[in-house]
C-alpha cells in the first residue's frame, strides 16, 4: 500500500503503482479496513499505472462493503491505463470518481457523493 491519511473524519488511501493479483488483497485490506459504519473514504488512484481485473474486484468489494455500512467513497485521480481499465469494464459508471483528492473530500463534505453499489449484483442473486 501506498499511504493512508486522516484528516478530521475522511480518510484518504493512496494506492499503489500497480494493482494486480500480487497487491490487490492488500488494496482490498486496507480498504475494508478503513470502513467503519458510517466512514468517509478517499481512494487516490494517482499513483496506479497499472490496473487489472483483481484491481477493479477489490474496488467494487470495497463499493459493496461501503453499502452494507452506509459508509461514503469517492475514488479520484485514476489516469492513463488504469483509467482505461476502469473505463473498458464499465466500472467508470458505477464509481463516484472526483479530479482531484481536494475534489473527492469536498463532495464528502457536502454529502453530496452517491452510493452507487446498489447496481453491483452480489453473487448467487438475481435481477
Amino acid at each position: 500500500m501506498s499511504g493512508m491519511d486522516q484528516v478530521k473524519d475522511i480518510t484518504t488511501i493512496r494506492l499503489p503503482g500497480r494493482v494486480d493479483s500480487v497487491t490487490a488483497l492488500e488494496v482490498q485490506k486496507s480498504m475494508l479496513d478503513a470502513l467503519n459504519p458510517g466512514a468517509r473514504l478517499v481512494v487516490d488512484g494517482s499513483a496506479v499505472t497499472y490496473m487489472s481485473a483483481a484491481g477493479v474486484r477489490a474496488l467494487a468489494t470495497a463499493l459493496r462493503s461501503a453499502e452494507d455500512r452506509q459508509a461514503h467513497v469517492v475514488f479520484c485521480s485514476f489516469s492513463g491505463a488504469a483509467e482505461d481499465c476502469l473505463l473498458v469494464s464499465g466500472f467508470w459508471q458505477l464509481l463516484d470518481i472526483a479530479d482531484s483528492p481536494e475534489e473527492a473530500a469536498a463532495r464528502l463534505n457536502a454529502k453530496t457523493g452517491r452510493i452507487p453499489a446498489e447496481r453491483l449484483h452480489r453473487r448467487g442473486t438475481t435481477g
